[in-house]
């Protein structure tokens, strides 16, 4: 039956126009539950995730987050089943689906526990998966499962004694132990201890892993822009990650509400001690572009032996805790220092399939560029104060509203010339929704025409049909097409108005791609004088064919892993550097017809 649907599912997509995709492109198209937190909805409903986990089971996909009351399945790391499933108990305590439209909040409020599932630990051992959420006592089960694809679980143990919040497993299939990290605070260090693979506790033994070190590592500070002292940084998000009998117990900081939310590393030879900073952190690092944030994640391997990091993209615009999820190319280089690549992260990439003879230490972008950042709009009304150019601005956290969320609301962008189009992404916005909790049943529908003199139109791509929840639908097309003018137009939200975030087209113009980036420098204090070595002062001269920018950074010329996207400006204030290291830096310019020539390696001491 599966293999039937699957086919099906097939058919659908190539007489729509978009089959045989070879790339996502973030944030993640899955349905978001909607929050289920009532004083989370103050400033609006909105959809919230974050703490994603992704474990590689049976040959198949699974992706846990938080306050989803389910789990999501995939073949290819594209198309995303979800799956209802609650894992608190009793399960009388907290909201639940009702009629498959809206989630139940009818309970008494003294009884209802909304953090179902809060940041998940998921592993697998001899056959089984299992999975808890964040605790502070002896109050959740271990679940497990040998066949979660048809939702059949069993509690592995009643009452899971550790008091773990934000907890990560790690089972040593050579050793045959398992051990767990935890901790989410800015107080008290990530713990670790080692649970009995047959009675699944812990024997009580506990040691404390790590601590942030703000005062020498840039990117572990406080605020947006990592540069506010009035409060303590958290660190939290621990996971461990084995390779060549060596472990990597990663940790995200300073805090989830900001751009700048990362993951860095530490490596021992031991699970339970020794470890020492890996030299190149930030590990996962994403503090421009479209999508922002790259913390509180899990690292695993696809189907082909490649590495991928699941984390955190910062949202933040209802809610502190408004987030979403993205995917990242990971991996150990020839010297075993483990990488997460996140440049041009939020553009088409490639998906396992089409990204396995690939080396994943340069990316997997597919190198289809936004062909219309901040180009004219038109749209059918707007709104009081959500201006139409919100949704080509690159700013997930602005957007355009329509009045109403009713079918006939359209959106249209001009490329400026015709282009080849070879994928849109359409990012829904949260304006006026009614939706709190995880909601079933609902639908996006739309049409998108093409145009080439903004009067004559041809349909590009129809899901008036559509029976799927896309809050950030990604359409590779089958056939690439040309056109100037793209038009939305609503047919069905899922509720509230038609709004959008980002209606981000990718493809190439017919232009002339930037030239090499002049004037390349990064200022920072001497090293043997008095000043703040943690952060530097980027410049560069202004290039009139870019568009944006990408500055590379590394503490060697041959690992320049972390990135930064930088858009209509022509300096950036880099916070995020360690204090006593010596960096590199190069930087390119982009627009919608390329990518120009990297600068020579700068070498900042």
């Amino acid at each position: 039956m599966k293999k039937i649907i699957v086919a099906i599912l097939t058919m659908i997509s190539v007489f729509q126009g978009f089959a045989q995709q070879k790339t996502f492109c973030n944030p993640v198209n899955i349905d978001y539950g909607y929050t289920p937190i009532p004083n989370f909805t103050k400033q609006g409903k909105h959809r919230a995730t974050a703490d994603p986990v992704i474990v590689n089971f049976q040959n198949k996909y699974f992706l846990f987050a938080t306050n989803q009351w389910g789990y999501w399945w995939s073949d290819d790391m594209l198309h995303w089943n979800y799956i209802q499933r609650k894992f608190l108990k009793p399960e009388n305590e907290y909201p639940s689906l009702n009629d498959g439209v809206k989630a139940d909040h009818k309970l008494d409020e003294k009884n209802k526990v909304y953090d179902e599932l809060c940041a998940p630990a998921v592993f697998v051992m001899k056959g089984y998966m299992y999975v808890i959420g964040s605790t502070h006592g002896p109050d959740f089960a271990l679940w497990r499962s040998k066949d979660p694809l048809a939702n059949e679980w069993e509690k592995a143990v009643d009452n899971f004694k550790v008091g773990a919040w934000d907890p990560g497993f790690l089972y040593d299939e050579e050793k045959d132990k398992l051990f767990l990290y935890w901790g989410s605070s800015n107080e008290f260090p990530l713990f670790g201890t080692e649970i009995n693979t047959t009675t699944l506790q812990s024997e009580g033994f506990v040691k404390p892993m790590l601590t942030l070190k703000p005062e020498d590592h840039g990117w572990e500070r406080f605020g947006e822009y990592n540069d506010n002292t009035f409060l303590q940084p958290f660190m939290e998000g621990a996971w461990m990650t084995k390779y060549k009998n060596k472990y990597y117990l990663q940790y995200a900081a300073p805090a989830t509400e900001f751009s700048g939310y990362a993951d860095g590393v530490y490596v021992s030879s031991n699970p339970l001690e020794g470890f020492a900073y890996q030299q190149h952190n930030p590990l996962s690092y994403k503090p421009g572009g479209f999508a922002r944030g790259a913390g509180h994640g899990a690292t695993y391997q696809d189907n082909f032996g490649n590495w991928w990091h699941v984390s955190t993209i910062i949202l933040g615009q209802k809610n502190n805790f408004e987030r979403r999820i993205g995917i990242w190319p990971a991996g150990f280089d020839k010297d075993d220092v483990m990488y997460c690549n996140t440049a041009y992260g939020d553009y088409p990439t490639f998906i396992p399939e089409y990204a396995k003879d690939k080396d994943f230490t340069q990316g997997l972008f597919a190198g289809w560029m936004l062909l219309n950042y901040n180009k004219p709009v038109q749209v059918s009304s707007t709104l009081g104060g959500y201006a139409p150019n919100f949704a080509v601005d690159e700013d997930m956290r602005t957007y355009w509203s329509a009045q109403t969320g009713e079918k006939g609301e359209w959106f249209q962008t001009d490329l400026g010339e015709i282009s080849t189009i070879n994928a849109i992404q359409i990012n829904y916005a949260d304006q006026d929704v009614e939706f709190m909790g995880k909601s079933s049943g609902v639908v996006h529908q739309y049409k998108i025409w093409a145009s080439d003199d903004g009067k004559k139109w041809k349909l590009a791509v129809d899901k008036s049909k559509n029976r799927t929840d896309v809050p950030h639908d990604y359409v590779e097309l089958a056939k690439p097409i040309k056109a100037r003018y793209l038009k939305l137009e609503n047919i069905k939200m899922p509720t509230g108005k038609f709004a959008l975030s980002g209606f981000r087209v990718f493809g190439k113009g017919n232009g002339k791609k930037p030239e090499k980036v002049e004037n390349f420098m990064v200022l920072r204090a001497d090293k043997n004088k008095f000043g703040e070595r943690r952060s530097s002062w980027i410049r560069w001269k202004q290039n009139n064919q870019a568009e944006g920018y990408v500055i590379y950074f590394g503490k060697s010329p041959d690992k320049l892993y972390g990135s930064i996207m930088v858009y209509g400006k022509s300096d950036y204030f880099f916070t995020g550097m360690d204090r006593t290291d010596t960096y590199y830096f190069q930087i390119e310019a982009f627009n919608a017809n390329g990518i120009s020539e990297r600068t020579p390696v700068i070498k900042v001491d």
